[in-house]
């Protein structure tokens, strides 16, 4: 959490996001922490990956390649052109994340360094074609990635190790979110156990839903598969564990994307309880399994859980 409040993050415009941060060293040395492959391998990625290619041309025109590993044999490849350098100023680059099951993002990023009383403030301006691209970037967990990342650096300036905390695991990530419906208990439980009902509020809000399937009993199987605005199809899917009627359900949930690929396994446990007349739901999810990024896409699916029980509040409010 402390990284994370070092880093600050806004959205200037439909188009941009905006990171600021302060670094404890001369601008000299953060710029070559930024450009030169020996540093860049000690910092740039989560504290579980490690680095298999660390390409930089570093010149006008010049092209740069980074592809990360993880525990379990899965990778990840970055890519992108210099089009600006102004050492120990400004660097302007634009980024391709080679992603297929998200459409392979690109953006361009304009860093600016300035020294201030010894120390370097940091501002990043990502800049994307489209505010849909903006926003699938910014909602897959960025902050969280973007903080230990540049957390990692701040590490490496200060000469402490950029590596992972081994008393940890740093697989998994909790997120737990509570509402109150104005709805008795069993009608929310509804909402959550049949599909005629879960099809009319599962997902972020740009989604439609194009099939439910629910087996609402230990050991059977659920799976949604939602359909986004560009016709794209995304497949959440699981196990029931534990179905106690109106009271609480535990299951597993996989997010798995058009292409087949898994892109976060965790587990789930959503709680009804009784709040006079209305119902007090609790919905804690965790990542488990070795998914690269699963924390920081955890937490990128916070706004769309929300957006998620923000429909089913509407949705109950229709069926009064």
């Amino acid at each position: 959490m402390e990284e994370r409040n070092k880093l600050t993050i806004t959205l200037p415009s439909d188009t941009e996001i905006l990171m600021t941060r302060v670094f404890d060293a001369p601008r000299e040395m953060v710029f070559a922490a930024m450009t030169k492959p020996e540093h860049v391998t000690q910092w740039w990625g989560p504290r579980i990956s490690s680095f298999e290619v660390c390409e930089i041309d570093f010149r006008v025109g010049g092209s740069w390649r980074y592809v990360i590993g993880f525990p379990g044999g899965q990778k990840m490849a970055f890519s992108g052109v210099f089009h600006e350098l102004l050492p120990p100023e400004r660097l302007v680059a634009s980024e391709c994340f080679h992603a297929p099951q998200f459409g392979n993002p690109e953006w361009r990023t304009t860093m600016t360094l300035e020294e201030i009383d010894g120390k370097t403030k940091m501002t990043s301006r990502v800049v994307h074609p489209s505010k849909a691209n903006r926003d699938g970037h910014f909602n897959s967990g960025m902050e969280q990635g973007a903080a230990e990342t540049f957390g990692r650096l701040d590490d490496l300036l200060a000469g402490r190790p950029t590596g992972p905390d081994l008393s940890q695991n740093p697989m998994e990530a909790e997120l737990e979110i509570t509402r109150v419906f104005d709805a008795p208990r069993e009608l929310v439980y509804q909402a959550w156990t049949e599909p005629e009902h879960m099809t009319q509020w599962w997902g972020p809000g740009v989604f439609t839903n194009h099939s439910c399937e629910l087996d609402v009993r230990p050991g059977g199987a659920w799976q949604i598969v939602m359909r986004s605005p560009d016709g794209t199809d995304f497949r959440c899917e699981g196990i029931y564990s534990e179905v106690v009627k109106a009271e609480r359900l535990v299951f597993t949930n996989d997010a798995i994307s058009h292409t087949g690929e898994l892109l976060l396994k965790g587990l789930t446990t959503v709680t009804f309880a009784e709040h006079g007349n209305k119902t007090k739901l609790t919905l804690h999810t965790r990542a488990v399994g070795h998914v690269p990024f699963a924390p920081q896409m955890l937490r990128g699916m916070e706004p769309g859980w929300n957006q998620s029980l923000d429909s089913l509040a509407a949705f109950l409010t229709r069926r009064d």
